[in-house]
């Protein structure tokens, strides 16, 4: 992962609102998988991730987990693709973690 210094302003905002996002589970799930990607995102996936962002945590974290199905209205190709990164198990324990 790039050091947040070494990335632009918008890649860093981004990193930032994803990591912090007010629930630990969401800030791992969702701050984990921008934070792994950030670096490599095209502008359209850059607007993409702003949009997905803009859910509530509780949605996001249930939607990314399966705990609930993607609704009709929310179903996008990131949402899909956080939500097969975050299925995979270990992506939501910290870096360094025992599991």
């Amino acid at each position: 992962m790039p050091e947040p210094q070494d990335l632009d302003p918008r890649r860093r905002r981004l990193v930032y609102r994803a990591m912090h996002r007010g629930t630990k589970e969401a800030d791992l799930m969702i701050g984990g998988f921008v934070a792994r990607n950030i670096a490599g995102f095209t502008e359209a996936e850059l607007d993409a991730i702003e949009a997905v962002l803009e859910h509530w945590d509780v949605d996001l974290a249930d939607w990314l987990s399966g705990r609930r199905p993607i609704p009709p209205e929310a179903d996008t190709p990131m949402i899909r693709r956080m939500a097969t990164e975050c299925g995979r198990t270990g992506a939501g324990v910290p870096p360094g973690a025992e599991r």
